[in-house]
């Protein structure tokens, strides 16, 4: 089966796969898209139709705005793009396949920026909408990984640096009200948590639907809320980065980030707990746990032992938040919790927002094999969707709320890649990873995969079969391994390391034309590979599902 999935991975006409509408917007993407030269096929026919799907439907969210060019807009009943969202981590993932739109949609939020500093929260085909902040994950972050892997264009990274820079100020001037050093939130649209129990008796919007005032006759807020006071702790982290790299001093932004950290543990960590919630207007914690948890540590707040003792509590416990479907947007322990994926709710349902930005927290601490056990029931659903929608149903897996909703699509394209593909990293080095799709339900099914991508000019193919994975470099032969590891090279394909990304140890040889190197390893531990000899860079072990 290997041999012929290479055969029909080279024969592979991307027009046909995807077979997109003709309309120029989608002419340019496949363009774009032929450019990254990725490309997917399947022992099952099934998974490359799903696959070529989300990719044609994904074209089909990238539309003119107001203040812009065509950039990623949501998708669904949602008419924009959303700074918490599309504009954030979900541009980010595309940068990896549509580097131009993902670019222009960063762009478009500096464009659109208020004079006094204020991004919008989205981009409407109307304009520009500024009635909430509505962050979750850090633009600097996105901004700086695009950078990296698409050219180091400096124009552009000042030209954000600028804008991030005044809207730093904007928050700070804004936002802290109580004078903690933390974030505020003054309404529930600010963090995009609708309908969660986290804001119940909180109004949906600013006081007067004004960003800067909060509803002085609610007995709630404003909230010191910890995954905004997160954000901004991330944000300013990479904006030290970006100074550095423009020749400025990056020293005051990671003062300015350590201050919100030690706000952050003030006032909305609960040592007891080992949990962060929201610290109402009279300093009293909001204890709804909810998917501030996983937005905190996606913000790489905390250290190695404080996100396995988080994966052990909450985010791999059956009981809390690790759904048969995970992960869900309240812990299921709550009282308040609620299934239901029929409307947009954060009330329980899980949300593909969640996975697309899990990897984030999970690979900040290596924690590769135990982030597969979140994204292989996510990936086996988005296989089988119908429609693209918003929310799974943490116990079937069914689709939920909306269709055509481009973080689905993104899901899909990313996890595989992420899983059983060809993952160029910001760090100049490239994934290869040789697992295969999991069967969640019903019969256990082998399905072998191939993947493509071109860096740099060189075409890269993986083959993973049942028992073993291949990679070849411009259709010669480079690396043989067994399946279940994760092999690192640099981008001309020199090896750099190994990690394991299998429950079981693998004993195996990694080959290569003349030559080969036998090896051990265990879950999560990573090898490093210089002159033929292997070093630990990270050892052994993974934290197991609780319940």
């Amino acid at each position: 089966m290997g041999n012929d999935l290479l055969t029909r991975l080279r024969a592979l006409d991307l027009s046909e796969a995807i077979a997109a509408t003709s309309d120029d917007l989608s002419a340019t993407c496949l363009s774009d898209w032929q450019v990254s030269g990725v490309a997917f096929v399947a022992s099952d026919p099934a998974y490359e139709r799903q696959y070529y799907r989300a990719a044609r439907e994904l074209f089909s969210c990238v539309r003119p705005t107001g203040t812009s060019g065509a950039i990623l807009n949501e998708g669904g009943i949602y008419f924009g793009c959303w700074l918490e969202s599309t504009g954030t981590i979900s541009a980010e993932l595309l940068s990896r396949f549509l580097p131009g739109v993902a670019q222009r949609t960063f762009e478009g939020f500096a464009r659109a920026q208020r004079d006094d500093g204020l991004f919008p929260y989205k981009l409407t085909a109307d304009g520009a909408v500024f009635n909430q902040i509505q962050l979750v994950s850090p633009l600097a972050r996105a901004v700086w990984n695009n950078y990296l892997l698409n050219g180091r264009d400096r124009d552009f990274l000042k030209g954000m640096y600028a804008a991030m820079s005044a809207y730093d100020a904007w928050i700070a001037r804004y936002r802290d009200t109580r004078a903690t050093g933390a974030v505020e939130a003054f309404c529930c649209y600010d963090t995009g948590h609708d309908l969660s129990a986290r804001f119940w008796h909180v109004p949906d919007t600013p006081y007067r639907n004004d960003p800067t005032k909060c509803d002085p006759d609610n007995p709630l807020v404003p909230f010191i809320a910890p995954d905004l006071t997160a954000n901004i702790a991330c944000q300013r982290t990479y904006l030290a980065r970006i100074a550095e790299e423009l020749g400025e001093d990056g020293g005051p932004w990671i003062d300015k980030s350590l201050r919100s950290v030690s706000a952050l543990y003030d006032h909305c960590f609960d040592p007891g707990d080992n949990f962060f919630y929201d610290s109402d207007r009279h300093g009293q914690l909001v204890k709804v746990q909810s998917d501030v948890l996983l937005r905190v540590l996606a913000s790489e707040i905390g250290d190695d032992g404080f996100f396995a003792a988080a994966l052990d509590n909450y985010l791999l416990n059956t009981g809390k938040f690790f759904a048969k479907f995970p992960f869900t947007s309240i812990a299921m322990s709550d009282p308040r919790f609620d299934p239901n994926s029929g409307y947009n709710t954060w009330c329980g349902t899980s949300n593909l927002l969640s996975l697309i930005r899990a990897p984030h927290a999970f690979e900040t601490h290596h924690r590769h094999v135990e982030l597969s056990f979140a994204l292989q029931p996510a990936l086996w659903a988005l296989f089988r969707m119908e429609r693209f929608a918003q929310t799974i149903n943490p116990f079937t897996g069914e689709p939920g709320f909306t269709e055509a909703y481009s973080p689905a699509m993104l899901g899909l394209i990313d996890f595989v890649e992420r899983l059983f593909g060809i993952l160029p990293r910001s760090d100049g080095t490239l994934w290869f990873t040789g697992l295969a799709p999991a069967s969640v339900a019903h019969r256990q099914n082998s399905i072998e995969t191939g993947y493509a991508r071109t860096v740099d000019g060189a075409r890269y193919e993986l083959v993973n079969s049942e028992t073993q994975s291949t990679v070849y470099k411009d259709e010669e032969l480079l690396y043989r391994f067994p399946k279940g590891l994760r092999l690192v090279t640099d981008r001309a394909g020199a090896p750099v390391a190994l990690i394991g990304m299998s429950v079981a140890p693998i004993a195996g040889t990694l080959e290569w034309p003349g030559g080969s190197l036998d090896f051990e390893i265990g879950p999560n531990q990573q090898l490093g590979l210089s002159g033929g000899d292997l070093t630990e860079l990270w050892p052994a072990g993974y934290v197991p599902i609780s319940s």
